[in-house]
């Protein structure tokens, strides 16, 4: 990391952030043309792209030696392979379903990885002005206010999120069931927002104290990976292993004693890897 210029990073992520809101700030009351990808509930809108195709061009400009993995870019054929060579990782429109529907639960998630690990994040959602971010051993802020996890230990006191995703298969709906029910009678209470970003954001905030999924992708959750670190919490596979990032499976807490009640009560289920 000795030969990155770490501030000319960071200044373009915010740069970078501030594009993003200011498009899918102008799209977000406009009628959208949809697409389906995956599945009928796996969406992509000309914002995706638009979004997508500003900051890559972007990058590409101004750091033409780095690596990149977009959705969108992946969606369409890319590969998504995770090397320890700079790497510039975004989620154009985190939410699309949300977006969608005009539910203003979303955000860009952009995130610079080196050696495989997050050194800069950022997480925007611009309908509700909220701004996270991160520099590796900086800590983490909302809107420019220093964020700490809140340590909570108990999980009948925890409020958790728990996130279906798009994927619909049914070893995997089978094992998303298993832990609502198990969980529901055990917790304080569940919530469900449909940004993978954002519920990892607000995890680092202290507004709740846990989020699992199974499905996720590297793009949904890099940022968030570092800026909830940063604030305290812990990261990991949800059986409790180290966070993978390819490997679409991830646990964030609060606290080591909530990792380790969760990771033991969690039905786990193994999804198709990113870089397969």
């Amino acid at each position: 990391m000795d030969h990155l210029d770490l501030d000319l990073a960071e200044t373009t992520l915010m740069e970078l952030a501030d594009e993003a809101g200011r498009i899918i700030r102008e799209a977000f009351s406009k009628e959208k043309r949809i697409k389906t990808k995956s599945s009928n509930v796996d969406l992509v809108t000309e914002t995706d792209q638009k979004v997508e195709m500003v900051l890559k061009a972007r990058l590409a400009e101004l750091f033409p030696t780095h690596k990149f993995i977009g959705e969108e870019s992946t969606a369409g054929g890319a590969k998504c392979q995770l090397t320890d060579e700079p790497t510039w990782i975004i989620d154009p429109v985190d939410g699309t379903m949300n977006f969608v529907h005009g539910f203003p639960f979303i955000a860009v998630s952009i995130a610079l990885v080196v050696q495989r690990q997050p050194v800069l994040g950022i997480v925007y959602n611009p309908i509700l002005e909220l701004k996270y971010s991160a520099r590796i051993g900086k800590g983490s802020f909302l809107n420019g206010e220093k964020l700490q996890v809140s340590g909570q230990e108990d999980l009948s006191q925890a409020l958790i999120f728990i996130e279906i995703g798009t994927g619909r298969d049914p070893e995997k709906m089978k094992c998303v069931q298993a832990n609502f029910a198990n969980l529901i009678s055990q917790v304080h209470g569940v919530r469900l927002l449909g940004s993978a970003a954002l519920q990892v954001c607000m995890v680092a905030q202290g507004a709740c104290d846990a989020y699992s999924s199974f499905g996720v992708h590297v793009w949904d959750i890099a940022a968030g990976a570092l800026i909830v670190t940063e604030a305290g919490g812990i990261v990991c596979d949800t059986a409790g292993a180290p966070l993978d990032l390819m490997g679409r499976r991830i646990l964030v807490t609060s606290s080591l004693k909530l990792t380790e009640t969760l990771s033991n009560t969690l039905v786990q289920y193994s999804p198709d890897r990113d870089d397969v």
